[in-house]
């Protein structure tokens, strides 16, 4: 009545053939994840740095950039030189936003247990937080 099936099912060949595409660890799949939040923060403090010139933004900048570098293995961010574009810059939404990209960070880096990042990121949710204090008594 019916043909018998002569070939394998296509399905079962390309679910039975995983070489072809890379395998990465669970650690490996951290470390990219963490970097990409490191860099994220790194390019929001450099619009900062732009905005309110301050040397410990400097610091902060020159510290995240070398643990993005440690993350990927050498390769150092790449950087821009930002310029404030808007005429009327908003500094304590650049706060907030890189407050947020550092809690992000903290959490990966609490995850991969990598103390270095987690208190990195630490220390910058507490400087962005100091920084909006005085913004959002004045705005009250």
């Amino acid at each position: 009545m019916y043909e018998p099936i002569r070939n394998k099912s296509v399905h079962s060949t390309m679910a039975g053939d995983t070489t072809n595409f890379p395998h990465r660890s669970r650690g490996e799949e951290l470390d990219i994840q963490l970097a990409g939040h490191l860099a994220a923060l790194l390019a929001v403090t450099d619009e900062l740095r732009a905005l309110e010139p301050d040397p410990g933004l400097d610091t902060a900048a020159d510290r995240l950039a070398g643990q993005v570098a440690r993350l990927r293995g050498g390769q150092a961010p790449v950087r821009l030189q930002v310029a404030a574009a808007d005429p009327r810059p908003c500094p304590a939404a650049l706060h907030r936003r890189a407050h947020t990209l550092a809690a992000r960070a903290l959490v990966v880096a609490a995850s991969r247990a990598d103390t270095a990042v987690a208190i990195l990121t630490a220390e910058r949710m507490d400087a962005h937080s100091a920084a909006l204090e005085p913004r959002e008594l004045a705005s009250r």
